[in-house]
């Protein structure tokens, strides 16, 4: 049975190019803070690392693990498959261990819908604007503009999901927005005072959305 002792479920979703790939890096740097790696069928970009940022593998092996039901949580996303398998999550977790998620909306609301007795706490990182986030995207697709004007699109609809999560932080300065959600974390865990504005969270949605 899990207990005050586990570790908690923290799941932090954004947008692409909002920068939540690199907030769970920066918080996984605190001790008993783990990232959860998942599987994915999409290749490597030239930075990563199999099993260390993904367990990349083919389409044959993610649906073997989707019928042997292993995932906690899987979502196809830009036509590639993206899953959590459950043991490793729970391995940590009964060791006090907090597992970090760097997942979309669609495996937030299943991590959810599985009520596990864990405490889980998730955020929705925004860009400070549009401009920014485009500007964002088109460095890391430099060689193709049209996947940054598909990744635009797509932002229009996943910024919907943000009404659906405990806290959602602005990433306008990397370090601060890390910070905001550090705090956070422990405000919860400690039962302690919560510095959130759910009412400037509200008009900034409405600016990235009109």
């Amino acid at each position: 049975m899990p207990s005050e002792k586990d570790g908690v479920m923290i799941i932090l979703s954004s947008p692409s190019g909002a920068g939540k790939t690199t907030l769970v890096k920066k918080l996984s740097e605190k001790d008993k803070f783990e990232i959860s790696i998942s599987h994915t069928t999409r290749q490597p970009r030239p930075n990563e690392n199999q099993n260390k940022d993904y367990y990349f593998v083919n389409d044959t092996e993610f649906k073997r693990l989707i019928k042997n039901e292993e995932f906690l949580e899987y979502a196809k996303v830009f036509n590639n498959f993206y899953g959590t398998t459950r043991t490793p999550v729970i391995d940590k977790l009964n060791k006090g261990i907090s597992v970090l998620f760097d997942i979309d909306w669609q495996g937030a609301d299943q991590i959810k819908n599985k009520k596990l007795d864990y405490k889980l706490i998730t955020f929705f990182i925004l860009p400070p604007s549009k401009d920014v986030l485009f500007e964002r995207l088109t460095k890391r697709h430099i060689d193709d503009k049209l996947i940054a004007e598909e990744r635009m699109k797509q932002f229009e609809r996943d910024v919907l999901h943000w009404i659906n999560y405990d806290y959602v932080v602005v990433n306008n300065d990397l370090n601060e927005c890390y910070l905001k959600i550090f705090n956070l974390i422990n405000a919860v865990i400690n039962n302690g005072s919560k510095d959130y504005d759910i009412d400037y969270i509200r008009n900034h949605v409405d600016k990235l959305t009109s």
